[in-house]
């Protein structure tokens, strides 16, 4: 039986202005990401969050952006090695902390919007974020897009690592993400990013905006909590992969 692990960023809100449906969207994943408020959240949310999550039975993990409110971390900053190790270890320790108050342990990192995807590409970006989980606790694991440098970052330095898949985006042939700012770079129709994610789960493949088939390993597949239709995506994506024989389990 194949078995996924299915996450989504949370906690990307700001004080009583909620963004997405954060509470909802935890019945149905296993992971969550929760901002650690470089790019998104603050104490309070972080709080809720993780409150929130762990009534859900579900495991946490750091998501740390770039420091980039306005553009919610999802624009390109140049960033040295240094800065990507300080920024990351700053900001596990921020969710650590409220999850050491309520008695639980972090399961894993993963890095946000851009810093997620320069780290994909650019290897010293990747060795230092790697360095960052590991220096902070060897035992969490890092997220990091299926085959990226930063998933060879994570192996390189002996840290446990989850390939991950994106739901309710589109892949290039390179087996990147389509960037946002393209044509068709997300995918709006449930049924379309459910048959994605089966077809990755199972035959390890996806189809790329090119029309070649690329070859990934699938650890954990995104869904994206900001997006209108997350919640939907989420039940949805859940329900198929288990009249699939797809177990839906967090990535431990």
């Amino acid at each position: 039986m194949y078995q996924i692990d299915l996450n989504c960023d949370l906690g990307e809100s700001f004080g009583v202005y909620k963004i997405g449906r954060d509470d909802e969207i935890l019945n149905f994943v296993t992971s969550a990401n929760i901002a650690c408020g470089f790019h998104a959240g603050d104490p309070s949310v972080m709080r809720k969050t993780v409150r929130s999550a762990l009534n859900k039975g579900v495991k946490i993990g750091a998501h740390p952006g770039l420091p980039d409110l306005i553009g919610f971390g999802r624009r390109n900053i140049t960033i040295s090695p240094q800065e990507a190790y300080d920024i990351v270890v700053y900001q596990i320790g921020a969710l650590y902390g409220f999850l050491k108050a309520e008695g639980e342990k972090m399961q894993h990192v993963k890095p946000h919007g851009a810093l997620y995807n320069m780290a994909a590409n650019n290897a010293q970006l990747a060795e230092a974020i790697a360095e960052a989980v590991y220096k902070v606790n060897p035992e969490l694991i890092l997220f990091g897009l299926s085959g990226s440098e930063l998933i060879k970052a994570g192996e390189k330095i002996g840290i446990r690592t989850a390939n991950e898949v994106f739901a309710d985006r589109t892949y290039q042939q390179d087996g990147t993400l389509t960037p946002r700012s393209h044509p068709n770079s997300l995918i709006s129709d449930p049924f379309q990013a459910t048959n994605q994610v089966i077809r990755m789960v199972k035959e390890g493949k996806v189809l790329s905006q090119q029309g070649n088939e690329v070859l990934l390993v699938a650890d954990t597949v995104c869904i994206h909590g900001d997006g209108s239709h997350a919640v939907t995506f989420a039940n949805q994506i859940r329900k198929m992969l288990e009249e699939s024989d797809v177990s839906v389990e967090a990535f431990v």
